[in-house]
């Protein structure tokens, strides 16, 4: 463990189109090699496409994705006398927000489709219907949790 004190968390400005601090840390988890106007463009074009396809906010569809994606549960692995244990853990606020928008991104990524933003943007409206890759990946990591429930005892 470290003996420095933590690192401070650094205060993150909205984005300019929708005033959200969410969709700014979208943007900047979907940037690559640090181009991020490159990201902003396919952002805001996935959320142009969502508005088209759903007719509503894309704002609110993205809030209900990344809600619907956040999981609750996850498990550490926990070696307990020569065993190792798979066991289930709570994840507080920043890590399971941060998980969602993770999630979300790589499986838009590992669809088939022509752009990315018209992948970012089916990818959104799959999870904020609770369907896709995202959600399942969510929802695995639950089952997988439960499966494992008679290990919390472990917790630390």
């Amino acid at each position: 463990m470290s003996r420095r004190s933590k690192a401070p968390v650094r205060e993150t400005l909205p984005d300019p189109r929708y005033g959200s601090k969410s969709v700014e840390k979208f943007i900047c988890r979907l940037m690559l090699n640090g181009k991020k106007s490159t990201a902003t463009a396919i952002v805001y074009d996935a959320f142009d496409i969502v508005g088209k396809k759903t007719s509503e906010k894309p704002l609110d569809i993205f809030t209900k994705a990344i809600d619907n994606v956040k999981p609750v549960v996850e498990v550490k692995t926990r070696r307990v006398g020569g065993a190792n244990y798979q066991v289930p853990v709570e994840i507080r606020y920043p890590r399971n927000e941060a998980l969602a928008m993770r999630w979300i991104i790589a499986a838009s990524r590992a669809r088939n489709g022509k752009s990315m933003g018209e992948k970012l943007a089916q990818e959104l409206i799959d999870a904020s219907n609770n369907t896709g890759a995202a959600y399942k990946k969510k929802d695995d990591t639950h089952k997988m949790a439960e499966a494992n429930k008679a290990f919390s005892n472990f917790r630390w």
